[in-house]
């Protein structure tokens, strides 16, 4: 059977990933791809380390960067993106701008990080206070925050799990729980952080109940990738990648106000109506008896493995911080 007349495959784009070793949401980043990109994804070597700061400095060395980036140019990708967010903030932003400098040099390509992505995403919404979610440590947390710190954006509340394993197992429920504890006033928007956490369904729901952008470390990786050869990101209702999600309810815009009635000429538009004589008279009804609002119930919370049990004083990651918010001139 002569097939030449389909004339062979669609010309592909291709974007280079280097994933940490235990990666396990190859599926997830396709999700964000158009159908004429392909990812080519490689990981690092195994270490035998539990997600820590010592496996986030060991999966970032520059070595192991660069071995990874030089396997990815035998297919020639466009762009490479490191995705990890722990790898890449765990030295701060002179250690996010080295690794990419060492990418590049390796591959000849632009190159780019999931942090930092997540700051050129958090510039992009004009985000200056954001809630964190990760499903880390406390002390990896801290190292979030104070790299976005050194960003100029401040952390208006987080929520972790502690995590140190499978966290690609976490399911979307918990992610929505945490963001609802993260969340305080004054915040611009949510970052859902590791690009080993499901977070694609996550997003447009957290949207539209928190009515803020929310932001997730896989998203950010391929709407910055995918914006780097000139490409954008596809996704349902997510306010960074979508102008519509960005304007509507999720988009923090809130419903206008309804436009005031007509007044008819002749009448007071605040005067009631007069009474039809030939109406039957009607007899007021009874006021009714106000009874106090039920109390909340409470929800029962497991601790974390590794965090105190219920009734202990709570641990600083556990809780908000929510902060006011900045007056003035943002940074």
């Amino acid at each position: 059977m002569d097939v030449s007349f389909l004339g062979g495959p669609q010309p592909q784009l291709g974007l280079g990933v280097v994933a940490p070793f235990d990666f396990a949401l190859d599926r997830e980043l396709w999700r964000w791809v158009p159908d004429d990109v392909s990812l080519h994804l490689t990981r690092t070597p195994f270490v035998p380390v539990e997600v820590s700061l010592d496996l986030a400095r060991m999966v970032s060395e520059h070595e192991t960067l660069r071995a990874a980036v030089e396997a990815l140019s035998a297919v020639s990708p466009q762009a490479i993106a490191y995705a990890c967010a722990s790898g890449s903030f765990v030295g701060g932003l002179a250690g996010e701008r080295a690794m990419t400098a060492a990418m590049v040099q390796a591959g000849a390509v632009p190159s780019l990080t999931t942090s930092g992505a997540l700051i050129e995403a958090l510039r992009e919404l004009d985000a200056w206070h954001i809630a964190v979610v990760t499903p880390y440590t406390r002390s990896v947390t801290d190292s979030l925050e104070a790299f976005l710190g050194e960003a100029g954006i401040t952390v208006t509340g987080r929520a972790y799990l502690g995590l140190t394993r499978h966290i690609w197992q976490v399911p979307y429920r918990d992610v929505v729980a945490m963001a609802r504890t993260a969340v305080a006033d004054g915040t611009d928007a949510l970052f859902i952080s590791c690009t080993n956490l499901p977070t694609y369904d996550a997003i447009p729901q957290l949207e539209a109940e928190l009515r803020m952008p929310v932001v997730s470390a896989n998203q950010v990786t391929l709407w910055a990738a995918l914006r780097a050869i000139g490409v954008r990101a596809v996704g349902p209702y997510q306010a960074l990648l979508d102008p519509v999600a960005r304007a509507g309810p999720a988009g923090m815009t809130p419903a206008p106000p309804a436009p005031p009635a007509p007044e008819v000429p002749g009448t007071r538009p605040d005067a009631p109506p007069e009474p039809d004589p030939a109406a039957p008279t009607e007899l007021a009804p009874a006021a009714p008896t106000e009874l106090a609002p039920a109390a909340p119930p409470e929800i029962a919370r497991t601790a974390p493995p590794g965090e105190p049990s219920p009734g202990a004083d709570p641990p600083e990651g556990r809780t908000r911080k929510a902060r006011t918010r900045r007056g003035g001139t943002r940074h």
